[in-house]
């Protein structure tokens, strides 16, 4: 709000020879004080925030089908969650703080923040009270959740679409490697996409979010690459040099991912096993919606797939085991399955490896995933 105070009043500043003040206006700059403050924030918050719920018993309750795995995370019983309240406060206010509130892709980012931070947290409300209710309901159903990512994917994607209509880059979708192989989208198309990106990658992230410092370490690493990406597609020079689309105003959502990796990065000083706390579906569904929708706004949507490969390889390893067993259940009358367990860092565990050896381990893997996806762009 400051930042956006200072940018509608730099003509007055610059009268008053205060023009030095116009850094405030230069998105480089908020995006790189996003990061910092959205770190400070939880950091700084985190204790009082892990002290509130631990005292409302809010703590969780990993329950497996396996018992070699129920025994791995015995250990974590009682581990206060939903601290993704953290996360969502640390974005949202940095955002307020140093975002242009007057952009409409930020309004809309903190739409899909509140909306899918508001579905997570009640989910994670009902489960883990539903012993004091007499296990009336054990959080909201699939088809519940996935409602509610649907609803919002398609009013994200459809205001989206006629907010930029009249821009022809932002009506495109673009492939990563190649400079000039881009498809016209017409609304169905930027629908359908748009959902699709936003629902999966919610799901994604929420998948992942199993292990202690899984999700937040990989969403760290995925928001920093999205952030530099917003820089490259919001300053019209640099979009031109690398031959990606200027989305204009889009720049603004290097603040936003900033405003992420800041978050995800002080929510890791707390989630670093052994954690102190978890991040539940409060804070995975939002950080996962949230990255997606940068991804849409900035049309890297691929290129998403690509940064992200651990949520993707989480997803799909899902997706895999439990199609694999309805149909093998059909067809020899028994289930089988393809993975020791899913999601995918539950079958390396099986395997032998610690849950430390997983975490690094797959961090490296997403490290090597954003260099690529950099690469890529000067590839083009």
């Amino acid at each position: 709000m400051f930042f956006y105070l200072v940018q509608q009043n730099l003509p007055w500043l610059e009268a008053h020879d205060l023009g030095f003040l116009r850094v405030f206006t230069f998105v480089t700059f908020q995006s790189t004080v996003a990061i910092l403050l959205g770190f400070f924030l939880v950091v700084l918050l985190g204790p009082g925030v892990i002290n509130w719920l631990r005292r409302q018993k809010i703590g969780d309750r990993p329950e497996f089908d396996q018992a070699e795995v129920n025994a791995l995370m015995e250990g974590k019983k009682g581990t206060p969650t939903m601290g993704g309240v953290l996360i969502i406060f640390s974005i949202g206010l940095t955002t307020a703080l140093v975002a242009d509130l007057g952009n409409f892709y930020v309004e809309m980012a903190l739409v899909c923040l509140v909306w899918l931070g508001g579905v997570g947290a009640v989910d994670d409300w009902l489960k883990l009270t539903a012993a004091r209710r007499g296990g009336s309901r054990q959080g909201l159903s699939g088809i519940e959740k996935l409602l509610f990512q649907i609803g919002l994917g398609l009013i994200l994607s459809y205001f989206t679409y006629g907010y930029g209509r009249n821009l022809a880059a932002a009506m495109h979708f673009y492939f990563p490697f190649f400079k000039d192989y881009a498809l016209p989208l017409g609304l169905g198309s930027f629908l359908l996409i748009g959902t699709l990106v936003l629902v999966g990658s919610s799901n994604a992230v929420n998948l992942t979010d199993g292990l202690d410092g899984l999700a937040s370490g990989c969403m760290a690493i995925v928001s920093f690459t999205f952030f530099v990406l917003s820089l490259i597609v919001g300053i019209r020079e640099l979009a031109s040099y690398l031959l990606l689309p200027h989305i204009e105003k889009g720049g603004q959502m290097a603040v936003i991912a900033g405003a992420m990796t800041g978050a995800c990065l002080g929510f890791l000083w707390f989630n670093c096993n052994p954690a102190r706390v978890f991040m539940g579906d409060t804070g995975s569904l939002a950080l996962g919606g949230l990255i997606g929708y940068i991804s849409i706004v900035i049309r890297q949507e691929l290129m998403l797939f690509l940064v992200g490969g651990i949520f993707v390889a989480e997803a799909v390893s899902v997706m895999l085991q439990v199609s694999y067993f309805k149909y093998t259940r059909r067809r020899y009358g028994e289930g089988r399955r393809i993975f020791l367990m899913s999601p995918l860092h539950h079958h390396f565990q099986r395997k032998g490896w610690t849950e430390t050896q997983v975490v690094v381990r797959f961090w490296c893997i997403g490290a090597m995933l954003a260099v690529m996806a950099l690469v890529t762009v000067k590839l083009r």
